[in-house]
């Protein structure tokens, strides 16, 4: 089953020279400030290189991260911190708010910057790979694993790096708290698609593919939440992308749940579960068409004519269809027809 999900772009930064005249002294210094402006130019070109691969990324964010703990931890491994820690400006920009970068003379911010990115290369190439026809079931574990790394990366910003900042993340920016939450809830709701493919395509029950998509649903919700109060100029899009899924999976929790009781022979609760499908549906094609007119961030598609989207519509009609037959069968001249 192939996938379809929103990105937002990744961060841009300007170029670090690491060169510290009159301050590092001896070949040994040089070397490491030599090696890190390589290791983070390394770094830097690999997340736009579309041959790069998991294996890659972590080996190139490892060589730089590793390097730049010297410029926060104190070397001789105590809890003070690095005497270099405030020696260079970074500048990066924003997911949402474009060209427009944040600045800090701090290292803590280097390392939540470029460590934002390297999560977004993991929900980038989790994308580009759920995205192909035909994926096989190593490829979907492989896009289950990248998207739960991207979730772990950001959590670990959140919960250990960012609150570390002398200079607190500006409002509406990647590293506040309500962005991070929302990045981390749709890598959770994402994978959990995976999860819901994969259970469709062993022919799962019905009751746990309607238990599955509901709880996406709710997830899409909860990170549409986090978003409500930023300025829909830059929200906007994300947010619609983030409704639809949510709508959509509900469409399927109701789908999967009217299969539930029409083998329970209960044809007109489940037709009445069908109908709720057809509603959802209906309101995330119409957010499909929104999504596609939206101005903001993320690419310009048309998710409605996505396989993924299309394959869902039939399902809810043949269902439904199914149900009213069965229906039929089971009525009696005394019976109430629905």
């Amino acid at each position: 089953m192939t996938h379809w999900f929103h990105r937002n772009p990744l961060k841009a930064t300007a170029p670090v020279p690491f060169n510290y005249y009159g301050v590092v002294t001896g070949p040994a210094a040089s070397k490491i400030c030599s090696d890190l402006r390589s290791s983070r130019a390394r770094l830097l070109e690999l997340f736009t290189d579309l041959n790069c691969n998991p294996q890659m990324m972590k080996n190139a964010a490892d060589s730089y991260f590793s390097l730049l703990q010297g410029f926060i931890n104190s070397l001789d491994e105590s809890t003070q911190e690095s005497k270099l820690r405030y020696i260079q400006n970074f500048k990066w920009t924003d997911t949402l708010q474009g060209q427009v970068p944040s600045a800090q003379q701090d290292a803590v911010f280097e390392l939540i910057s470029m460590g934002f990115n390297v999560a977004l290369w993991y929900t980038k190439y989790a994308s580009r790979l759920a995205g192909k026809e035909n994926i096989t079931e190593d490829e979907a574990k492989e896009v289950h694993r990248s998207l739960k790394v991207a979730a772990g990366i950001f959590k670990h910003l959140k919960e250990s790096h960012i609150p570390k900042l002398i200079t607190p993340a500006e409002k509406g920016r990647d590293l506040e708290a309500r962005l991070i939450e929302a990045y981390i809830i749709q890598c959770q709701a994402e994978a959990q698609e995976v999860t819901i493919a994969r259970a469709i395509e062993l022919k799962h029950a019905p009751v746990l593919i309607a238990a599955l998509a509901y709880e996406t649903a709710n997830f899409y919700q909860k990170a549409d939440h986090a978003l409500s109060s930023l300025e829909p100029a830059y929200s906007a899009k994300w947010r619609k992308y983030l409704h639809l899924k949510m709508c959509f999976y509900t469409a399927y929790a109701y789908c999967y749940h009217g299969q539930t009781l029409l083998a329970s022979d209960k044809c007109g609760e489940a037709i009445r579960s069908l109908q709720e499908a057809e509603k959802f549906y209906a309101k995330a094609e119409a957010l499909c068409k929104e999504y596609g007119e939206t101005k903001g961030p993320g690419p310009t598609v048309k998710p409605s004519g996505h396989l993924f989207f299309r394959k869902l519509g039939n399902l809810v009609k043949n269902t439904l269809e199914k149900c009213q037959r069965e229906n039929g069968f089971m009525l009696n001249p005394n019976q109430k027809k629905w």
